[in-house]
């Protein structure tokens, strides 16, 4: 069992994304629906075989990349992200805070999205399947789920419903039996 997805929103994505001065709604679901997508909502927080941590499975390589090449440049959100970061952990264990810190975490995740300079926000908050589309081509490049894989795991963690293509797999499985 994950987080629970409005405790989630509530008490962490949104604060941090106030704390970032970067808070829309478009944001809060692109950030909930990336962390359905790659943990189920915290159910694992590192998959066997993979390097990735927490609850939306970035890795240390772009965990550095984000440091380095994104919030290098800018200061003042720099200090925004380290002040939500552990005081000595993050020095001893940085890649750690992405398992156990989930405002650190959704600060990285979030960061991950606006290194592409992308218009997020034009977005409509509503728009799952725009959501998906942006997830699968900046958040993992190499991921090979698909944006149908993200919007099922909006629909089903998310939002409580189940698409008509998920009911139809689910339906030839049972039958198959």
């Amino acid at each position: 069992m994950g987080i629970c997805a409005k405790e989630l929103r509530h008490y962490v994505v949104r604060p941090t994304l106030k704390h970032l001065k970067m808070w829309s709604p478009t944001a809060e679901n692109l950030l909930l629906g990336t962390a359905a997508r790659e943990s189920e909502l915290g159910f694992h927080i590192k998959q066997d075989h993979h390097r990735a941590l927490g609850i939306y499975h970035i890795s240390p390589r772009m965990h550095r990349n984000i440091w380095d090449f994104y919030l290098a440049k800018r200061s003042e959100l720099s200090s925004l992200v380290r002040g939500l970061a552990s005081q000595r952990e993050f020095l001893c264990h940085p890649h750690h805070e992405l398992a156990t810190n989930l405002s650190y975490a959704t600060a990285i995740a979030w960061l991950i999205y606006c290194r592409t300079e992308k218009s997020i926000h034009s977005l409509p908050e509503d728009d799952i399947k725009g959501l998906g589309k942006l997830w699968h081509n900046y958040f993992h490049r190499h991921n090979p789920g698909s944006v149908q894989s993200f919007v099922d795991s909006y629909e089903r963690l998310i939002t409580g419903e189940t698409s008509q293509a998920s009911k139809n797999q689910a339906t030839a499985v049972i039958r198959s039996l």
